[in-house]
């Protein structure tokens, strides 16, 4: 209409306009001829945003502001260059404004720059950062002092089975992995949790199957491979856990290894200890005085090779030789082996012997007036040279990096055991390893099963003997008998049974027990056995005694390998279970 006043004039496309946005570019009253309306609200809105960018907003991305709530009517009095004031690009901060739900992001940033705003939320930004930070450190604390969860070979008693001795399924006379399978849950009802097998790899029969023919398969008088995975599903199907004996120090001669080395055949050349000696009319002068833990020199000749070998047990069990990297990596894979199988864990004998030293020079005799000629049984010398020596230490932690790779998945952990029988305390501990490499989860402690009487101070006396030289943050284990002691009613008597039983169920650590100890078997008094071993190591070994049936319940066979102990009518499972019943029913009183 005629009379109307508009600053400026824009030839852009209309855009959608408000009628109190456009109340808000009529300053005299009356438009100009020619100019649109809508051109000169795009106008203002740009000035606008340039103007807000120039107070101090961060960036303007197109949003204009709702005038329908910022925009201030104008004076219609107000001469109509005034219009240019209010719009430029020096316009001031609008004053008496609050914040308001929909406000966009220029005047928002506006608002976040005021002091009353930027400070309350600083500190609330800090505060919340120290806050995860106290709580992250607490966290960590509380894990590092807090006892950890026990694992599996923690958490209840291991019931070590000599395998001939337990139960025989076939009649045959000999306990058998099938007899042990039979006899689970009769395990399972002592509360055990780990059951331990001791050898029972092929073999022939010297030094109780320690000379190993072939460490991958089962020596027949146990049964088959078909057959130790049977026991081991079994096993594992009551929730139990199964560990195993496991000699890497030496095979038997009859090893497919050494009659490869013997022969002199590729990398079998040096799988074993040779050295060159000396013959005189018939007798073998030995490299050196080292002797063997049965007494003698610990060198053999061989005639098909025409050197010497070594061995610190029965010359029918020659050494490997450790030094050898290939015989390390052999050892490795039959771990393996079982591992897949489905074992749990391993004990580790004779671990000490592994290394020997390579110069050969003589080891020092105990008593130096001796006659050197005379020095023949083992402990007349100090084994300087041929026992724990440098590097030992590192195969079996090598081991225990094999084991690990196995131990990945929850609740698979896979347990190591080391047996370190004759050593010192001192050195006994190293085989818990370093603070931070680990080796063995304990050395078997067999110094309870040493005792042969049974004194309060000298049960006191081991007992802290092993916690004060523990390392710190490992696990303690005890033991009261085994197949290399005398049972525990024939040391210290039939009084002290369960004395010692509750004994090591009481202390902190693993409890670990050798079958027939929970129903006081005593050692076996006979010397015609039909047997190449020492009658002194056969004592522990008779069979389990079930019950008071004809070879107490042990074997249907004529014949056992070794006789049942004349207690049995009296002493066996049936009995001690019997016994039990009558203490638990209410209102009786035992006899």
């Amino acid at each position: 209409q005629p009379g109307l006043f508009i600053n400026h004039k824009s030839s852009l496309t209309p855009p959608s306009i408000s009628v109190s946005r456009l109340s808000s570019f009529v300053i005299a009253g009356r438009y100009t001829e020619g100019i649109r309306p809508w051109d000169m609200a795009e106008d203002k809105g740009k000035r606008d945003s340039i103007g807000m960018s120039l107070r101090g907003c961060r960036t303007n991305n197109g949003f204009v502001q709702n005038e329908d709530i910022l925009e201030k009517e104008p004076d219609l009095g107000s001469p109509p260059d005034s219009a240019v004031a209010i719009l430029g690009p020096a316009e001031p901060a609008l004053q008496g404004i609050r914040p308001y739900a929909g406000m966009p992001k220029e005047v928002l940033f506006q608002f976040s720059c005021q002091a009353r705003y930027r400070v309350p939320r600083e500190v609330l930004f800090w505060l919340t950062v120290a806050s995860v930070l106290v709580l992250t450190v607490a966290t960590i604390a509380i894990i590092a002092v807090s006892p950890k969860c026990l694992d599996w070979w923690q958490a209840g008693p291991i019931y070590q089975i000599y395998p001939r001795s337990f139960k025989d399924s076939d009649q045959d006379g000999n306990g058998d992995l099938r007899g042990i399978q039979e006899k689970l849950d009769y395990i399972a009802s002592l509360n055990i949790k780990t059951i331990w097998i001791t050898s029972f790899y092929k073999s022939s029969l010297k030094d109780f199957r320690h000379g190993v023919e072939d460490f991958r398969e089962i020596d027949p008088i146990f049964g088959t491979m078909k057959d130790f995975e049977n026991l081991v599903a079994a096993i594992h199907d009551k929730g139990l856990k199964l560990i195993i004996d496991f000699i890497p120090n030496h095979t038997s001669d009859k090893h497919a290894w050494f009659q490869l080395s013997r022969n002199r055949t590729g990398k079998y050349t040096d799988y074993y200890i040779w050295h060159d000696c000396r013959r005189d009319g018939g007798t073998t002068i030995p490299p050196n005085n080292w002797l063997s833990v049965y007494g003698n020199s610990s060198w053999h000749f061989d005639e098909v090779r025409n050197q010497c070998y070594f061995h610190q047990f029965l010359k029918e069990q020659p050494d490997l030789n450790f030094h050898n990297l290939d015989v390390q990596e052999e050892i490795k894979e039959i771990i393996q082996f079982w591992l897949k199988k489905g074992v749990d864990g391993f004990s580790f004998d004779a671990v000490k012997f592994l290394l020997e030293a390579e110069h050969l020079r003589d080891e020092a005799q105990v008593n130096k007036a001796q006659i050197p000629d005379t020095v023949t049984h083992y402990w007349e010398l100090y084994h300087d040279f041929t026992t724990t020596q440098v590097g030992m230490h590192d195969i079996v932690r090598s081991f225990r990096q094999t084991m690990d790779q196995y131990s990945r998945e929850p609740g698979r952990y896979r347990f190591m055991g080391t047996e370190a029988y004759g050593e010192s305390i001192d050195r006994t501990m190293m085989y818990y390893g370093l603070p931070f490499i680990q080796e063995a989860d304990f050395p078997f402690n067999n110094y309870l099963s040493k005792l042969n009487t049974p004194s309060g101070n000298s049960v006191f006396e081991v007992i802290t003997s092993w916690m004060e030289n523990m390392p710190e943050g490992k696990w303690p284990n005890w033991m009261i008998g085994g197949p290399d002691s005398a049972r525990l009613t024939s040391r210290f008597g039939e009084e002290y049974v369960n004395i010692m039983n509750m004994l090591i169920f009481t202390l902190p650590g693993t409890p670990i027990t050798y079958y027939g100890e929970e129903i006081g078997m005593r050692n076996i008094f006979v010397t015609n056995l039909n047997e190449s071993y020492d009658v002194n190591t056969l004592l522990s070994k008779s069979p389990m005694q079930w019950d008071n049936s004809s070879n107490a319940g042990f074997s249907e066979a004529s014949h056992t390998w070794l006789p049942t102990n004349s207690d049995y009518h009296t002493v066996n499972v049936d009995e001690g279970e019997e016994e039990i019943h009558q203490d638990s029913l209410p209102g009786e009183t035992k006899t």
